[in-house]
C-alpha cells in the first residue's frame, strides 16, 4: 500500500515538473518571438525611414546633401541670370559691364568653357587680345575645337605675331579643310609671315569658291607677284577688272604687267 502511495506520489511530481517546464517553455518561446517581431518592426521602419529620405544608410542626415542641391540650383540659376546680363549688355555695347557679369559667372563655376568662350571672344572683339591669347590657349588644353583656334589665329594676326597665327589658323584648317574661309585666314597669316609659297595655294583654293571676293583676288595676285609668277598675278588682276572695271590701282597694275 505504501508502495503505491510512493509511486504515485513520484508521478505527481514529475507530471508537475513537466507541466510547469513546459509552462515555463512556453513563456521563454513566446517571448523569443517577440523580441523577434519587435526586432523585424524596427528594421522595417528603418528601411521606410531611409526611402522617405529621413536616414542614409550609413546612419548620416542627409540634410547637408540637401543643402548642396539646393545651393547648387541657386548657384546655376544666379549663373544663367549673370549670363543674361553680359550679353544684354554686349547688344547695348557695355563692353566693360558684360566682361564683369563674366567674370563674375565664372566665380560661380570656374571651369564653365563656354563662360570662357564668351569671354575670350568679348576681348577679342574689343581689341585686347592678349587676354584673348590667354584664355583661348587654356580652352584648348582640354578642347579640340576649330573655332577656338581660328579665334587665337585672330588674335595673334592681330598683335603681329604672324608665326604664331599661321600655326593657329592651320590647326583649323587641318580640322575644316574643305572651309574656303578657313583657307583665307591661313592665306592671309602665310602672306603677313611671307611665306608666299604656302600662301598661295590656300589663296587659290579660297578664291576658287569665293569668286566675287576682289580682296582676296588682290592677296592672291600679290602673292603671285613676289613669287615672279607674272603670268598668273596679270590673269589675277584681269579677274579683279571685270568685276571692278573702274578701280583704278587695278588698271595700273594690269599696265605695268604688260610692259614687264
Amino acid at each position: 500500500m505504501l508502495a503505491s502511495f510512493a509511486v504515485i506520489y513520484a508521478l505527481v511530481l514529475i507530471g508537475s515538473f513537466a507541466g510547469i517546464c513546459t509552462i515555463f517553455g512556453t513563456r521563454v518561446l513566446l517571448r523569443n518571438r517577440s523580441v523577434r517581431k519587435f526586432v523585424r518592426s524596427m528594421k522595417q521602419r528603418s528601411e521606410i525611414a531611409q526611402e522617405r529620405g529621413g536616414l542614409s544608410s550609413s546612419g548620416e542626415s542627409p540634410t547637408k546633401e540637401n543643402r548642396n542641391c539646393r545651393k547648387s540650383a541657386t548657384d546655376f540659376q544666379e549663373m544663367r541670370l549673370l549670363l543674361r546680363r553680359a550679353e544684354k549688355a554686349e547688344v547695348q555695347k557695355k563692353y566693360d559691364e558684360a566682361e564683369k557679369y563674366y567674370i563674375q559667372a565664372l566665380t560661380i563655376l570656374p571651369d564653365a568653357v563656354e563662360i570662357q568662350a564668351q569671354l575670350a571672344r568679348l576681348y577679342l572683339r574689343t581689341e585686347r587680345e592678349q587676354k584673348a591669347v590667354a584664355l583661348y590657349e587654356k580652352l584648348l588644353q582640354e578642347n579640340d575645337d576649330i573655332s577656338y583656334f581660328a579665334n587665337l589665329g585672330l588674335a595673334y594676326y592681330k598683335l603681329g605675331q604672324f608665326g604664331k597665327s599661321c600655326v593657329a589658323y592651320e590647326a583649323a584648317f587641318s580640322r575644316d579643310a574643305n572651309n574656303p574661309e578657313r583657307a583665307a585666314s591661313l592665306g592671309r597669316a602665310c602672306m603677313a609671315a611671307r611665306r608666299y609659297d604656302r600662301a598661295a595655294p590656300l589663296l587659290e583654293k579660297a578664291c576658287d569658291r569665293l569668286t566675287r571676293d576682289t580682296e582676296l583676288l588682290s592677296l592672291l595676285a600679290e602673292c603671285y607677284s613676289h613669287l615672279q609668277d607674272l603670268e598668273h598675278a596679270r590673269k589675277t588682276y584681269q579677274k579683279i577688272n571685270k568685276l571692278e572695271p573702274y578701280n583704278e590701282d587695278v588698271k595700273k597694275k594690269l599696265e605695268e604687267l604688260a610692259v614687264v
